[in-house]
């Protein structure tokens, strides 16, 4: 028996056309590839092995069809087609010379099992005919993430000819395994003539066993041959799951190596939630993107920047750390939250971060239902900082699930409280409430103020203020020591809020002068310029510090460090130790000693040229031409400012 195609006429009592199947996702704002993503993990993961603690293994595969498959998939997959391309373009994109697919694969899922037939899916088990041939099915998986299976329309879409091909392996009820695999086609409906007389069809097609009086997957041995022959990846004996190839992919313009670069960072910001481990256990999704063979790795969420401050969210919110969010009337328990503020150098957008509405800063809440899938990155206020942003992450209660699916549209990428009734609708908005105000907790903008007097001290309330009228963390003047007895100085750029720049305020630092015209001492008392040796003063070249380009912010861990790099140009053994201030906006003082409730930078460490971490302050370092690094902790909302001093160290 060979395959070939059959084409849904409308019956008597109608049909739902394929154009209309195809709006069922409206006019969302996300492009193709990222639904593609969203939608597709969705189904893996309502698709879980509920008895297995395995990880699903999710992977998106772009290959083109090599010679040795490319006779088969012209021949099988035209057998019986609509021979009008304008409604079937299928049949013109296999004429091309090259046929270029994408699969979106699971494995560790229950596959598409149950009944084949839609009259005959009356138990819980019927995926087959869910995905397969019926339209807007109410989920039957609790705390899933799918509402009515809208989402499958995404490979149709993504599809320039509506094409599909779904190869799966499911679990008989005998306890036995099965293969089956079907095409499916989702075009426009038309009309066209048979045996003389015009006749309507829904644009609905199907490719498989057309031998019965409803079109068949193929099952078993000829499943596998067919399958073979294609070059789709086969089943392992005791392996169930789903792959969809979507053929003929529109990848928005563009390349297939960077469209496969693009998935990965999308899987990474959508279902990042999955790929981390917690409570000491493993992740529950394995994620991989492959483009002709070639892996391009997906993101790991805890090393990205500025994807781990999401991370630290949702582990906040998951601790003690996390606030309960409530609506009082009518009181109900919403879910919790976590956030997280950080000092953090400006963003580079990448594609995916644009399309999420993260651009230079991240000041967004992080929204999800119990299955922990984002539905999306709300933004909230920005901070008054340029340099500091901010993270959240709202996990709704389960017993809250059902309100917050029904707030969703079809792509599941929002939740929109006007499309609900009372008391739902209040629930969706109190949870935006809740989260704003703590949102404004956390950036200090809702203060009161009450009469009486105040015995803080005014630095403390200028730096607590500093960011609310304009101010910025950045970093300032250091000390140069060029030649004896002289001391040259350098500013440094100060990055400012809205991005503009000023110069810091130049020091003059001159070594200290003894009465009596005795040279310069260090602050241990041994003499800068001479070096005691058999009763007799010997020249010496004063140490000095000899600074590398200009301080840099850079990640490390959960924390951005401020980096100067610098060396000490004299040889022999010096002592080096940190001069850190802070300089208030709209000030011209520096303040060394923190005032009440004020943060104050703090040296990190000293990293010598291997990457080795030295600590103290004092510390002991042997001059020569190899670049240091001094690591800052910057004090927020202040203008960091960095000194190296320097002194000779009597060699015994």
């Amino acid at each position: 028996m060979e395959p070939t195609w059959y084409s849904q006429p409308y019956p008597p009592e109608g049909a739902s056309a394929a154009e209309g199947i195809r709006n069922q996702l409206g006019r969302p704002e996300l492009d193709l590839l990222t639904i593609l993503v969203r939608e597709s993990a969705q189904n893996s993961w309502d698709a879980r092995l509920l008895d297995s603690s395995a990880p699903i293994d999710y992977g998106i595969d772009m290959w083109t069809v090599g010679p040795a498959h490319s006779a088969a998939w012209r021949t099988l997959l035209q057998a019986g087609a609509p021979t009008n391309t304008a409604h079937f373009p299928l049949r013109e994109t296999l004429r091309h010379p090259v046929i270029r697919v994408l699969a979106v694969s699971d494995r560790g899922t229950r596959g598409l099992g149950g009944p084949t037939r839609a009259n005959d899916a009356i138990g819980t088990d019927r995926d087959f005919v869910s995905f397969i041939r019926n339209i807007g099915e109410p989920k039957d998986t609790k705390l899933g993430g799918g509402t009515y299976g809208f989402g499958k329309g995404i490979f149709y879409l993504l599809s320039r000819s509506g094409s599909v091909l779904v190869h799966s392996r499911c679990r008989t009820p005998l306890g036995g395994y099965e293969t089956r695999l079907i095409g499916c086609t989702l075009w426009q409906s038309y009309v066209a003539a048979e045996r003389g007389e015009k006749r309507r069809y829904t644009g609905r097609h199907w490719w498989g066993d057309t031998s019965g009086d409803v079109v068949e997957p193929l099952v078993g041995a000829a499943a596998d041959t067919a399958a073979q022959r294609l070059g789709l990846r086969p089943f392992s004996p005791q392996e169930t799951g789903t792959t969809v190839v979507v053929v003929d992919p529109n990848l928005d313009e563009l390349s297939p190596t960077d469209a496969a670069d693009y998935l990965a960072e999308t899987i990474a910001w959508h279902l990042w939630p999955k790929m981390i481990s917690t409570d000491g256990g493993g992740p529950a999704m394995r994620f991989s993107v492959t483009c002709d063979g070639i892996p391009h790795p997906v993101p790991d969420p805890r090393m990205t920047r500025p994807l781990d401050m999401f991370v630290t969210a949702y582990e906040a919110m998951r601790s003690g750390q996390g606030r309960e969010l409530e609506c009082l009337n009518p009181k109900k328990y919403l879910g919790r939250l976590g956030l997280v503020k950080r000092i953090m150098p400006a963003l580079v957008p990448t594609r995916a971060q644009r399309l999420l509405g993260i651009d230079d800063l991240v000041h967004h809440v992080c929204l999800m239902r119990p299955a922990e899938l984002v539905v999306t990155y709300r933004p909230g206020p920005k901070p008054p900082s340029a340099h500091q942003g901010y993270a959240g992450v709202f996990r709704a209660d389960e017993s809250m699930d059902e309100v917050y699916a029904k707030a969703e549209p079809p792509t599941h990428d929002a939740w929109n409280s006007h499309s609900l009734e009372r008391p739902e609708s209040t629930y969706v908005r109190t949870t935006f409430r809740r989260i704003d105000e703590a949102l404004n907790g956390l950036l200090s903008l809702n203060g009161s103020a009450r009469p009486g007097a105040s015995t803080v001290a005014l630095g403390a309330a200028s730096s607590f203020f500093s960011g609310l009228v304009g101010g910025a963390w950045g970093i300032g003047g250091a000390t140069d020591y060029s030649k004896p007895g002289s001391t040259a100085t350098r500013s440094t750029g100060v990055h400012e809020t809205g991005g503009e720049a000023r110069r810091a305020r130049k020091e003059d630092r001159t070594p200290d002068r003894r009465a009596g015209g005795s040279p310069a001492a260090g602050t241990n008392g041994v003499p800068a310029d001479t070096q005691s040796g058999q009763g007799e003063a010997t020249p010496r070249r004063r140490p000095r510090v000899q600074y590398v380009g200009e301080p840099y912010y850079e990640d490390r861990g959960d924390t951005s460090l401020l980096v100067q790099e610098f060396r000490l140009p004299v040889p022999g053994p010096q002592r080096v130790r940190s001069d850190l201030a802070v300089t208030l906006p709209g000030t011209s003082g520096r303040e060394t000693d923190p005032p009440i409730g004020a943060s104050m930078p703090v040296l990190v460490g000293w990293e010598d040229p291997t990457g080795r971490m030295h600590d103290g302050d004092p510390c002991l370092i042997e001059g020569g031409e190899y670049v240091w690094r001094a690591l800052v902790r910057p004090a927020p909302d202040t203008m960091t400012e960095i000194g190296i001093k320097v002194e000779a160290v009597r060699e015994s």
